[in-house]
């Protein structure tokens, strides 16, 4: 499927831009590849394509590869030499003042940031303004259709389901002695995902007590820890169905194995679930009134919370992410401390929300998935109030 030129141009418009140029160099940027929808072919030499705000687009492309950009609609310009790239490059941006490119000030936004610096230093020397791409790239990267959510709440559905499964199993486990690693238990749930017909690039993610103070923890068949008796288990499950186009569901939840939750869980989880909802009303309450919000202000949001009960710098990693194909989709993140994001959140966009806390001896998350539409945003799944007490 080719790109949508229509659309793109009447986004360039409303965001005041002249065109959006498009470069790449051996398949340094997918994100080009994938809006455009070009197919697989050989690409071994620059290749530029320029859609104007209004116009047609133009395509600037080796000699002796003449056919690299022949399934875009547009314009052909050649080159072989240094000084015919240049030249012809001009002629493509025209009198073009502001243009878009996978490029972000200061790499504030990584994720975008696909264009290297002599290139950016290049079309800057045609006289043209260099913007970043952010936004836009998301509209067409992240957005999901309707049959996209509905396998994301479908996923929900049975994901919600294992993880309580999996709180209970690894209960019975305990209570009647049997041998459980955190491993076992993943792959207990990775059968699971077979059985609902899920999957999952990795993951899921298992860890008690000190192994889930760190957020990426993955137990292995060699490195794994007992599930005992009176340990904190975190559950991180992240999982899409198998039909092609799927989006992925990805949620945390903690159970504690006893009849009582320790106060001291039961406190620093308070102060997490006070931090995602914090996060959780702000979006709600943007969209619904129809303001603004970047991804850097609902981190802000969040970290608040955290850092007023004395507990920040046990927060380490952004609020969220976005989610799309991929359990890290290209859309804006919820973060304001490893980036500054300051994509805007859109319609038919979906990020998680997951504030933690991560002590020396023990680490608690809490992770909500938020689906934005038009006129309002919401939770897809279940919500978790308070640890779990497994033995209970």
């Amino acid at each position: 499927m080719t790109a949508n030129i229509e659309s793109i141009q009447k986004d360039l418009k409303a965001a005041k831009l002249d065109g959006w140029l498009f470069y790449d160099f051996r398949g340094r940027d997918p994100i080009a590849h994938r809006i455009l929808g070009l197919p697989d072919g050989m690409r071994t030499r620059r290749w530029f394509y320029f859609i104007p705000a209004k116009g047609t687009p133009k395509k600037l492309v080796h000699k002796i590869e003449a056919q690299s950009l022949v399934s875009l609609p547009g314009d052909t310009l050649y080159f072989s030499a240094q000084e015919e790239l240049r030249g012809n490059l001009r002629k493509i941006l025209g009198r073009s003042q502001n243009v878009a490119m996978q490029y972000s000030p200061k790499n504030a936004i990584p994720y975008v940031s696909m264009v290297d610096a002599g290139t950016i230093e290049l079309v800057r020397s045609t006289g043209v303004k260099v913007a970043t791409s952010a936004d836009l790239v998301q509209k067409y990267e992240a957005c999901w259709s309707k049959s996209q959510l509905e396998s994301h709440l479908a996923a929900g559905r049975a994901i919600d389901k294992i993880v309580q499964q999996a709180f209970a199993f690894a209960a019975q486990s305990v209570r009647e002695n049997k041998h459980l690693t955190e491993y076992d238990l993943q792959q207990w749930i990775r059968k699971r995902f077979d059985e609902e017909g899920l999957t999952t690039e990795e993951g899921p993610d298992v860890a008690v007590n000190r192994n889930a103070s760190d957020p990426h923890y993955g137990p292995s068949r060699e490195s794994s820890a007992m599930i005992k008796e009176g340990d904190l288990l975190l559950l991180d499950v992240w999982g899409k169905q198998k039909a092609s186009g799927s989006v992925y569901y990805d949620i945390t939840w903690v159970g504690y194995l006893g009849a009582r939750v320790p106060d001291k869980y039961a406190k620093v989880f308070t102060i997490v679930r006070e931090a995602r909802d914090a996060a959780v009303d702000l979006i709600r309450n943007c969209i619904k009134s129809g303001k603004p919000l970047q991804g850097w202000q609902v981190d802000q949001a969040s970290r608040r919370v955290v850092e007023k009960a004395g507990y920040g710098k046990y927060f380490f990693h952004r609020t969220g992410h976005n989610i799309g194909q991929a359990v890290h989709g290209n859309g804006v993140n919820m973060d304001g401390l490893e980036t500054h994001d300051a994509r805007h959140l859109i319609p038919e966009t979906c990020n998680s929300v997951e504030p933690g806390i991560y002590l020396p001896e023990f680490g608690i998350r809490s992770e909500v998935d938020v689906y934005i539409d038009e006129k309002e945003a919401r939770v897809t799944g279940r919500v978790q109030q308070e640890i779990l007490p497994l033995l209970a």
